[in-house]
C-alpha cells in the first residue's frame, strides 16, 4: 500500500514522502498513530500543492534577499566613535553598531549575526564589511570610522 508519511518514520522515510508499506503495517501502526495517510489522488494533490507553495516561498525569499543585497551593496556608512588621549578608540566597532547604523541610514533590519567583520575594528579608517543575507547571497559595503 502506498502512504504519505506525516512525520519521519525510521526505516521507511522522511516526512512528506510517498512510500510503499505492507497493508497491515499501514492499518495497524501508521494510521492509528497518525504517522501516515493513504496516498490517494486527493492526498497526493495536496502534497504536490504543498511542495509547490514551499518552492514559491523559497523563490520569493531569494528574490527579497537579492533585492536587499543589491540595496546594501556598495553603500558607505559612517560611525562616529570617541577616542582616548593616545588617539585609540574607546572599545571597538561591533556588528551591533553596524546593524544600528544600517537601520538609521537605509531603514533595513539586519540581524547582527549576519554581518561578517574580517578583522576587529579598533582604529579610525575605512573597513570592508560583508553581510550574508542568505548562505549564498551576500553584499559588501564600507564602514568609515571617524571622530
Amino acid at each position: 500500500m502506498k502512504v504519505i508519511l506525516l512525520c519521519d518514520v525510521k526505516g521507511h522515510g522522511k516526512k512528506d514522502q510517498i512510500v510503499e508499506v505492507s497493508d497491515g503495517y499501514a492499518r495497524n501502526f501508521l494510521f492509528p498513530q497518525k504517522k501516515a495517510v493513504a496516498a490517494d489522488a486527493k492526498a497526493t494533490n495536496e502534497l504536490k500543492n504543498k511542495e509547490a507553495a514551499k518552492q514559491f516561498r523559497i523563490e520569493e525569499d531569494r528574490k527579497a534577499a537579492k533585492a536587499l543585497a543589491d540595496r546594501i551593496s556598495g553603500v558607505e556608512i559612517e560611525i562616529k566613535m570617541g577616542h582616548g588621549q593616545d588617539g585609540r578608540l574607546y572599545g571597538s566597532v561591533t556588528s551591533k553598531d553596524i546593524a544600528e547604523e544600517l537601520k538609521k541610514k537605509l531603514s533595513v533590519d539586519i540581524d547582527k549575526r549576519k554581518i561578517v567583520i574580517k578583522e576587529a575594528i579598533k582604529a579610525y579608517g575605512k573597513y570592508d564589511v560583508e553581510i550574508k543575507v542568505l548562505s549564498d547571497i551576500g553584499a559588501k559595503f564600507v564602514v568609515h570610522v571617524h571622530e
